[in-house]
C-alpha cells in the first residue's frame, strides 16, 4: 500500500494500524492527516506511547492525554479520580479522533486502561467510546517494557482486549523511502524476517571499519553515551557557550515535555562540537537527524552550524509544544534544536533518520534492538560497527509471523476499500 492510499482509507473515517518497514513514511502520513483534519475543523487527540515519540508530532503522550500516568491497575477509585480533572475528561468527550503513535512501546495491559478510561469519560460501551483511533508502529521495533511484571503489561497491544474489539484495518505502507542500497535493504529484511546467515554477517563485517568524522555513536546503555559526548566536548579548546532551556505552561506538562525531549536544560557547547538538529525546519535548512559542527558563534552569541554537505546555518532556538484537540499550545519549552551528538542512545535513536554512525551492538539486549539501529542510517556506507552479538540480529519470532499477517489484511483492504 502507498501512502495516498493509506491516507484515502483514514480519511474515510475507519480506524487503522499504520505500520511498514522503517522509512516507509509512517510519520509523513499521520502528520498529513493530523493536518486534514484539523483543517476541518476536527478535534484531533495527538498522542505517542513516548515522550520523544510525541515531540515529532507536537503531541503528548497517551499516558498524559487520557490522565492514566504510571498506572498499571486501574480501580474504580482511580477512574473516578481522573474523570474529575477537567482537562482530561473534556479533551476525551471532544476529541473525534485519536492518534497514538510507536504503538509497539506500549502494552496490551496499559492499552486497556486507556481504553477504559476512553469509555467511561465518553459514557458508552463502543470501543474507545466511539471516537476514530489510529494506531501507528511497526512492531519489529522496540517492545514494552514490564517494570510490574504484570503479564499483560509485557504482551504487545495487539493481545489486548481493546484492539481485538476495535478490528482495526491495517494499512501496511510497502514503499522505501529512507533506504535506496538495494543491498542494505537485503541486509534489513534478513534480520526483520529471522533469517540473518553468513551472507547478511559477511555484509556486516565489512563495516567494521573507520569512517570520516562526521558521525554520531549509537550505543545501547546510557553510561557509555554520557561518557563518550562529556568526553568529546572536554578535547576541544575555546570558550564554552552555555544555552538554557525556558518554559510556558502547567508545571505538570511542562514536565512532560521536559522528560520526552532530547534537547538538554542546560545545553554547553564549543567551537568544533559535533551536534545533531532535532526538529525539522526545512526553510531553515535542516531536518530531524541532521548532523554538523559548530563553526562558530554569531554577535547574539546563538552558533553556526557547519552540515555535512558544508552548509552554514544560523540556528536560533525553537518551541517544543503540547497542543489541545483544537490546536491550542498548553505547554512549550525553548531551547536549541541541537543536541551532542558524538554518541546517543539506540533506544533514543527510534523516530530518526542518521547520515552516519558509528554503532557498537555488542551488548545488545533485547530482540529488535539490532534493527533498530541499523535501520537509522540511510546507507551501509554511512555505517561504521564497533561490535555486534546474536541478539542484535534477532527479532521476536511472534512478531515475525504477525507482520505476515498484517501484511495479508493490508492487501485484503485495499482490494474492498480501493478496488486494487
Amino acid at each position: 500500500m502507498d501512502q495516498s492510499e493509506a491516507l484515502q482509507i483514514l480519511k474515510s473515517g475507519r480506524s487503522v494500524f499504520l505500520t511498514g518497514q522503517a522509512g516507509s513514511g509512517k510519520t509523513y502520513v499521520l502528520k498529513e492527516y493530523i493536518k486534514f483534519l484539523r483543517d476541518k475543523g476536527k478535534l484531533v487527540g495527538v498522542t505517542a506511547s513516548t515522550g520523544v515519540a510525541a515531540t515529532h508530532l507536537d503531541g503528548m503522550t497517551i499516558h498524559a492525554w487520557t490522565g492514566m500516568g504510571i498506572l498499571d491497575n486501574l480501580t474504580k477509585k482511580d477512574l473516578k479520580k481522573i474523570i474529575k480533572k477537567k482537562g482530561v475528561s473534556l479533551r476525551i468527550r471532544n476529541a473525534q479522533t485519536l492518534i497514538i503513535d510507536e504503538i509497539s512501546m506500549f502494552s496490551a495491559g496499559h492499552l486497556d486502561i486507556a481504553e477504559e478510561i476512553i469509555r467511561y469519560a465518553r459514557g458508552t460501551w463502543e470501543p474507545f467510546g466511539g471516537m476514530q483511533v489510529v494506531f501507528c508502529g511497526d512492531f519489529f521495533q522496540l517492545p514494552p517494557v514490564n517494570r510490574c511484571g504484570v503479564e499483560s503489561m509485557g504482551k504487545f497491544a495487539y493481545h489486548s482486549r481493546a484492539w481485538k474489539e476495535l478490528k482495526p484495518e491495517v494499512c501496511y505502507l510497502t514503499e522505501q523511502y529512507r533506504h535506496k542500497d538495494q543491498n542494505y535493504i537485503n541486509v534489513l529484511n534478513a534480520i526483520r524476517t529471522n533469517s540473518a546467515n553468513k551472507e547478511t554477517l559477511d555484509i556486516l563485517s565489512q563495516r567494521f571499519k573507520s569512517i570520516p568524522d562526521g558521525r554520531t555513536n549509537l550505543y545501547t546503555h546510557n553510561v557509555d553515551v554520557d561518557k563518550i559526548n562529556e568526553r568529546e566536548l572536554s578535547k576541544l579548546d575555546g570558550k564554552e557557550f552555555v544555552f538554557h532551556m525556558y518554559s510556558s505552561g502547567p508545571a505538570a506538562l511542562v514536565k512532560t515535555l521536559h522528560k520526552s525531549c532530547l534537547a538538554s536544560e542546560v545545553l554547553t557547547l564549543k567551537k568544533g562540537a559535533f551536534v545533531m538538529f532535532l526538529r525539522n525546519n526545512f526553510e531553515g535548512g535542516y531536518v530531524n537527524g541532521t548532523f554538523g559542527v559548530v563553526d562558530s558563534f554569531n554577535n547574539a552569541g546563538y552558533p553556526i552550524i557547519r552540515t555535512q554537505q558544508g552548509k552554514l546555518i544560523n540556528v536560533l532556538p525553537e518551541d517544543w509544544r503540547i497542543k489541545n484537540e483544537s490546536g491550542k499550545v498548553l505547554a512549550s519549552i525553548t531551547q536549541l534544536p541541537l543536541r551532542l551528538a558524538w554518541a546517543i542512545t539506540v533506544h533514543k535513536s527510534q523516530g530518526m533518520t542518521i547520515d552516519s554512525a558509528e554503532i557498537d551492538l555488542s551488548k545488545c539486549f533485547e530482540p529488535g534492538m539490532g534493527y533498530v539501529a541499523l535501520s537509522r542510517v540511510r546507507t551501509l556506507e554511512g555505517i561504521s560497527l564497533r561490535g555486534i552479538n546474536q541478539m542484535a540480529l534477532r527479532v521476536n519470532q511472534e512478531v515475525v509471523a504477525m507482520d505476515k499477517e498484517f501484511q495479508l489484511c493490508s492487501e485484503k483492504v485495499v482490494k474492498k476499500l480501493i478496488g486494487k
